[in-house]
């Protein structure tokens, strides 16, 4: 039979488009998280952040190996659990991922290590600040925020010098994250020469901590530390404020986000809770400065909500990911895995990124906030 002018034509049009779509290179990026339970909003935070960095990647028609990429998030749940951790990073490696972005939590994200770490598969965590995370010899492991070491040890100095407390009691939630945060900010509040007058734990799903509050109130501390997440301190804060104990309230960055106001149901006092990111942009660089302040507009629009904490660190491994893979010409883990170990003066939303020997980012920043009229309130900025 034969074809007319425009048959031919078409059938030529679409045996190019076959052709072209032939050449695209999938490459699959992994993200895990808390998506269900009480911190959701952190993992669904850190989820938008990847989101927004595959929609930029694939808008940039970025090509590896002269093969244009089609970029594609695959997203699990790891409801902050462990064993529910490790079963996510073990799905991500089964459909072959070429890289992983996460976990939020270091109690998640240490275990799930080992699992990236077997298959070969690079691993930037954006939020884990535990510093076993990277100290586990394990060549996959990065990470783009400073560690408890950093951060636990300059809230106690903080705490101490500029808080000016001389009694303090701690309280951790019994996780990697939170009982590891509890013992550097204890560290470092002795250091600076206050007293820890006493030391309690409770659990990240807890609820009640009337025993412990009530137990501490005698003691008449003037600071109370407490390593966990925001949506343990929201209700220990309401309880702080029924039981009349008036004593500043200390944390990490598992506290310090846009939410903690609404889940301590209106009862902080300005200048009352103060808390450190493990991240943060100098505020006299403002070029970086505006460019934070573009992304958080930008991701407002897209997903409705603000920025809680990590979205930015999120966004800026994914892209770290991308860059790796473009500069090794290969978006094969064991191809690029060198050249992203190598990364140095990297210029991401959140500053620029170098990664040390262990995997760590160099010089990390942190960011000191409080909370005034119900909204978080940056202090400063130090490293």
């Amino acid at each position: 039979m034969k074809l007319s002018l425009e048959q031919t034509a078409f059938a030529a049009l679409a045996f190019t488009a076959a052709g072209a779509m032939a050449q695209d290179l999938v490459v699959k990026i992994g993200t895990v998280g808390p998506t269900s339970g009480a911190i959701a909003h952190l993992g669904k935070d850190n989820e938008n952040g990847a989101r927004l960095a595959i929609e930029d990647l694939n808008a940039k028609h970025v090509k590896i190996g002269g093969k244009t990429v089609k970029w594609v998030l695959l997203a699990e749940d790891d409801a902050g659990d462990p064993k529910q951790g490790t079963a996510a990073a073990q799905k991500l490696v089964d459909e072959k991922v070429n890289g992983v972005v996460g976990h939020l939590n270091s109690g998640t994200t240490i275990p799930a290590s080992k699992i990236y770490f077997d298959a070969g598969i690079p691993q930037i965590s954006p939020s884990a600040t535990n510093p076993k995370y990277t100290r586990q010899g394990y060549k996959t492991a990065f990470r783009v925020v400073a560690d408890d070491t950093q951060l636990g040890g300059t809230l106690g100095r903080y705490a101490a010098t500029e808080l000016h407390a001389k009694r303090i009691a701690v309280i951790d939630d019994r996780t990697a994250y939170g009982q590891g945060v509890a013992d550097e900010f204890e560290k470092g509040a002795k250091a600076a020469g206050a007293t820890i007058v006493g030391r309690e734990f409770t659990n990240d799903k807890a609820t009640d901590f009337t025993a412990i509050l009530t137990s501490l109130k005698a003691k008449k501390p003037e600071v109370i530390f407490f390593g966990g997440m925001d949506a343990v301190a929201g209700p220990m804060l309401r309880q702080m404020k029924g039981l009349g104990l008036n004593a500043k309230f200390v944390g990490g960055d598992g506290i310090c986000s846009n939410e903690l106001p609404k889940l301590a149901a209106g009862t902080i006092a300005d200048n009352q809770v103060y808390c450190a990111e493990a991240g943060g942009i100098d505020p006299k660089d403002t070029a970086a400065v505006k460019e934070m302040a573009d992304f958080r507009a930008r991701f407002q629009q897209k997903f409705g909500v603000p920025v809680q904490i990590y979205a930015p660190y999120v966004y800026d491994a994914v892209n770290l990911l991308a860059n790796a893979m473009e500069k090794a010409g290969s978006a094969e883990p064991a191809k690029y895995l060198p050249v992203l170990a190598a990364t140095s003066g990297y210029h991401g939303v959140t500053g620029t990124i170098s990664f040390d020997e262990k995997g760590d980012i160099k010089n990390g920043a942190l960011t000191l906030n409080t909370y005034r009229g119900g909204k978080k309130v940056m202090l400063d900025v130090i490293r």
